[in-house]
């Protein structure tokens, strides 16, 4: 199984360096965020599992020609008078490595969801209190707020889209027609769970800079996504003229950023080449 290891190992290597920089330099997705977006959980998906599986099958190769065997014959071992059998230091070390790594990973992501769904919750708390409903839209509540700002709490069964005074004031009808849907796009498409598997995976390798930059890119690519599905109800001068005066009006940046939220404080580069999209590209094909 060494040579297993050994693809493996490589493959990942591949998938955590020079494919995510050549993916996030394409210039394609802007054409298919879908297809970008699935791709790139696809590269985070099989990266981890190469890594695990380029440190198991290293560590199982004393045990047998191949996976199964030699899980089956290590387990054996490991029950018996010989728990390590005919293991040598390197491949103990390396069992051991892909047991604390699998851990990692899988801690990271129940605490990751855990803590969203914890400040979903008292952030919803907060709005309800904080907020009135919108007349004439419903799931939509109004807060009393002079900056400019939309965005969605999405829930598995309630969902809530907020805007401020501030928005109100600052697009007409067809610009904040636009906010809403895209910000509703946000919610039936359930960005925020593919956003909190990819803030988990940053989490767990902080010191990893391609986990940071596939994060950055796929919160582009879902605002792309919901950009696209605005457009299918609102014409695409609106919602650009939307994503210019929101992302110019200077407001400040709230003390924590929600994944899918229209604020002035949103990075200006992401807000231009949304921008440039609307103008270029054509809206893809899809359901209506």
């Amino acid at each position: 199984m060494i040579s297993t290891s050994l693809a493996l190992a490589a493959f990942a290597l591949a998938l955590a360096w020079p494919v995510p920089i050549l993916l996030s330099h394409a210039k394609w997705p802007t054409r298919a965020p879908a297809t970008a977006l699935v791709l790139w959980q696809a590269v985070a998906l099989a990266g981890g599992l190469s890594m695990l599986g380029a440190l198991l099958t290293f560590g199982l190769a004393p045990f047998g020609p191949d996976l199964v065997s030699g899980g089956i014959s290590f387990a054996t071992s490991f029950l018996g008078d010989q728990p390590w059998g005919p293991a040598r230091p390197v491949h103990i070390l390396a069992l051991s490595g892909a047991v604390l790594l699998g851990g990692h990973l899988l801690l990271n992501l129940v605490v990751t969801i855990v803590r969203a769904e914890r400040d979903r919750r008292r952030h919803a708390q907060l709005v309800l209190l904080l907020s009135t409903p919108l007349p004439d839209a419903p799931g939509t509540r109004l807060l009393d707020n002079p900056a400019p700002v939309a965005y969605c709490l999405p829930g598995a069964f309630t969902t809530m889209t907020v805007l401020s005074a501030g928005l109100l004031s600052l697009l007409d009808e067809d610009e904040l027609d636009a906010v809403i849907e895209h910000e509703r796009a946000h919610a039936t498409q359930r960005h925020d769970i593919v956003l909190m598997l990819f803030r988990a995976w940053k989490a767990s390798l902080p010191w990893f800079p391609i986990a940071d930059r596939a994060h950055r890119e796929v919160g582009v690519l879902v605002e792309m996504l919901a950009d696209d599905h605005a457009r299918r109800s609102i014409d695409d001068r609106s919602l650009a003229r939307a994503v210019a005066l929101v992302s110019t009006s200077g407001s400040a940046a709230p003390p924590h950023r929600i994944q899918g939220t229209w604020t002035g404080a949103a990075p200006v580069e992401d807000a231009r080449q949304r921008i440039l999209r609307l103008e270029a590209t054509p809206l893809p094909a899809g359901p209506k």
